[in-house]
């Protein structure tokens, strides 16, 4: 795990560690991890009447998807909710969460973008970088970008375009259901990274590692405020 900054910042260092950060990115279009044996999925919870937030890491096998081991980890929100700076509020606990894997994942996919962010540094890039992991971001809502509706059945796909490129795709995961917004966070391409999460979908509009992610740590979260 790389330690690259302190998290102890305000917004201003924030956005200026992540334009330091972005030129460490390789998501070189073709590029795809060899050998992948394990992926992993990550969510995150906020608790409802205090400043807490839960993190859980599920790891699957790749391509069966049997789940090897959860991981989670508890903290306090410690940086404001500012929409682009979701990684500095929301990476410190899920290092701590994966700090405690007994198994290494060789690709993580986060619930948040890649280099489909407004400085190409989004939450699964960050963390790749730190990582030092292939990360995908598959998220539910776009931060930037133009797109067109892709067509109904599962597997069809548009790409998403900001600033004249393209950053990732506006992918149907299951037929007449919402498309989810897939970009590639680190050391890996676009192709890669659309292929891997319609590889990980199993009759849910959300690949099953971050699915089972979100249920786990609303359920740790639901047990903790009991």
């Amino acid at each position: 795990m790389n330690f690259l900054h302190s998290w102890d910042v305000d917004f201003r260092e924030a956005i200026r560690i992540q334009g330091m950060l972005r030129h460490l990115v390789f998501c070189d279009e073709d590029l795809c991890p060899e050998k992948l044996e394990m992926v992993a999925g990550s969510d995150i919870s906020y608790a409802m009447k205090s400043d807490l937030l839960y993190a859980v890491i599920c790891v699957f096998t790749y391509p069966r998807l049997e789940l090897v081991e959860v991981s989670s980890a508890a903290g306090v929100v410690s940086f404001p909710y500012v929409p682009g700076l979701l990684s500095f509020r929301e990476g410190p606990i899920l290092l701590k969460a994966f700090e405690k894997l007994k198994s290494r994942p060789g690709l993580v996919i986060f619930d948040g973008h890649g280099i489909a962010h407004p400085r190409g540094l989004g939450l699964a890039s960050h963390m790749g970088i730190l990582l030092d992991l292939p990360t995908i971001g598959c998220a539910k809502k776009a931060l930037v970008g133009s797109w067109e509706e892709p067509p109904a059945h599962a597997g069809a796909f548009s790409p998403l375009v900001h600033e004249g490129q393209a950053v990732g795709d506006v992918l149907r995961t299951k037929e007449k259901v919402r498309p989810v917004f897939v970009s590639p966070g680190h050391k890996l391409g676009r192709r890669a990274a659309r292929e891997i999460v319609l590889s990980c979908c199993r009759g849910y509009r959300l690949p099953e590692p971050t699915r089972l992610a979100h249920l786990e740590v609303n359920k740790l979260r639901r047990k903790v405020e009991r």
